[in-house]
């Protein structure tokens, strides 16, 4: 396949598609604020921790588990679409849902 080609095949997969985004979810007085409600595969979550104990963000699915220390943010970038519930493993009545949508590029394709 020649460069040209290539490129086409590449610009032509590529059509349609948004730059990522970078969601922020708050973690203050033992809660995760509200999960945004429109995020795409290939955007990013980040979860900033506004307690003085460290949190964690566990997917009930085994799809991500990071620990959150007081102070700190951690990113996770959502890599394919499905509803994921996740909590805190040190504070299990710390619960959420965040729903990932396939990108719109992706529709039809699979």
């Amino acid at each position: 396949m020649t460069w040209l080609a290539l490129l086409a095949a590449f610009a032509a997969g590529s059509a349609g598609r948004t730059p990522a985004k970078v969601f922020t979810i708050t973690i203050s007085e033992m809660a995760f604020s509200a999960a945004p409600t429109s995020v795409v595969a290939g955007d990013a979550i980040e979860w900033t921790n506004r307690d003085v104990v460290a949190h964690t963000v566990t997917a009930k699915n085994g799809a991500w588990d990071v620990t959150v220390a007081p102070g700190k943010t951690v990113r996770i970038t959502m890599k394919s679409a499905g509803t994921f519930d996740y909590f805190c493993r040190f504070h299990p009545n710390m619960t959420s849902r965040i729903v990932v949508k396939r990108p719109k590029w992706q529709h039809g394709n699979g």
